[in-house]
C-alpha cells in the first residue's frame, strides 16, 4: 500500500512536534537544573540528609538557586552534600554562610537552605568551598521518644484507672473511708474529741499559770521565790566575775608576753 502525499504531510508535522514538545522539555529541565548557565560548587558535611537526593533544590532568600548535585558518604558519621549554585548569586553568598536541610512545605520534597552567617565577614565564596551547616533533628528518635513517652502515659492511666476502681468498689483504707458512712462518722467523731482535749489542755495550762503568778504574790511564799531570783542572780553574778577575771588574766598573760618579746629583742641589739 502505497503512502499518500498527505498522510506524508502528517507524518511528518507530527516528528517536527514530537522534536519541538523534546527540545522544550531539555530546555525546561535543563533551564531548572542550571544546565545551560554559568555555575559554581560549594559543599557541606551533614551527619544526616534526612532523605535529601540527588537533584533536589537548593534555596536561598526563599529563592531556588541551585541543585543538589552530589551526595557521597565520607565516614560513618559524616556525608557530603556537593551543590551545583546559579553564578549570579555567588557575590550574595558569604564564606560564613551555613547550610541546612529543610523540606518545601509540609510533605514536599527534601531540599538545602543557604542562611545568612552570624559573622562580620564580608567576602563572598569564590567556589569550592566547604559551608558550616546545621545538622537536621533526627526525626527517628524523636519519635521513638514520644512512643515512650506515650506508652508510660498509658500504663499511668491504667493505674490511676485502677486505684479510682478500688476508691469506687470500697477496697483500700481511702475506699472504705469514702463509702463507708460508719467509719467516717468515727472518724469525725474522733477529730471532735480531740479538738476537745487540746482546748482542755489550753485551758488547764491558763490555769497553771495564773496559780503560779498568785503564789508569787503570796506574802508565805513570796520569801521563797525570792531567795530562787536572788540565788539564780548570785549564780549569774559568780559567772560574770569569772569571766572578768578570765580576760583580766589572759591581758596580763599577753602583757607579760609582751614584754619577753621587748626583752628578747633589746638583748638581741
Amino acid at each position: 500500500m502505497k503512502t499518500t502525499s498527505g498522510q506524508k504531510i502528517k507524518i511528518g508535522l507530527f516528528a517536527i512536534a514530537g522534536i519541538a514538545v523534546l527540545v522544550a522539555a531539555i530546555f525546561l529541565i535543563g533551564n531548572q537544573k542550571s544546565m545551560f548557565s554559568s555555575t559554581f560548587n560549594v559543599h557541606g558535611m551533614f551527619k544526616n540528609v534526612n532523605g535529601l537526593q540527588v537533584g533536589n533544590n537548593a534555596r536561598f532568600a526563599g529563592i531556588n538557586v541551585g541543585v543538589v548535585d552530589d551526595i557521597q558518604i565520607m565516614t560513618d558519621s559524616s556525608v557530603k552534600v556537593t551543590l551545583t549554585l546559579n553564578d549570579d548569586v555567588k557575590k550574595f553568598i558569604k564564606k560564613d554562610a551555613k547550610l541546612s536541610i529543610g523540606s518545601d512545605g509540609l510533605m514536599g520534597d527534601k531540599l538545602v537552605v543557604i542562611a545568612p552567617g552570624g559573622g562580620t565577614t564580608n567576602a563572598a565564596v569564590s567556589g569550592g568551598e566547604e559551608l558550616a551547616v546545621v545538622n537536621p533533628l533526627d526525626v527517628d528518635k524523636i519519635i521513638a521518644k514520644f512512643t515512650k513517652i506515650a506508652d508510660n502515659a498509658g500504663d499511668l492511666v491504667e493505674g490511676l484507672a485502677s486505684i479510682v476502681n478500688k476508691v469506687n468498689s470500697g477496697k483500700g483504707s481511702i475506699g472504705r473511708l469514702l463509702n463507708n458512712d460508719k467509719m467516717a462518722k468515727n472518724m469525725e467523731n474522733t477529730v471532735k474529741q480531740a479538738q476537745t482535749t487540746m482546748a482542755n489542755v489550753h485551758k488547764t495550762t491558763t490555769t497553771l499559770n495564773e496559780d503560779l503568778t498568785a503564789a508569787q504574790h503570796n506574802f508565805l511564799l513570796k520569801g521563797f521565790f525570792n531567795k530562787k531570783k536572788k540565788a539564780a542572780k548570785a549564780k549569774k553574778d559568780s559567772l560574770n566575775n569569772i569571766k572578768k577575771m578570765q580576760k583580766d588574766s589572759t591581758k596580763s598573760v599577753k602583757k607579760v608576753q609582751k614584754m619577753q618579746k621587748d626583752s628578747t629583742k633589746k638583748a638581741q641589739q
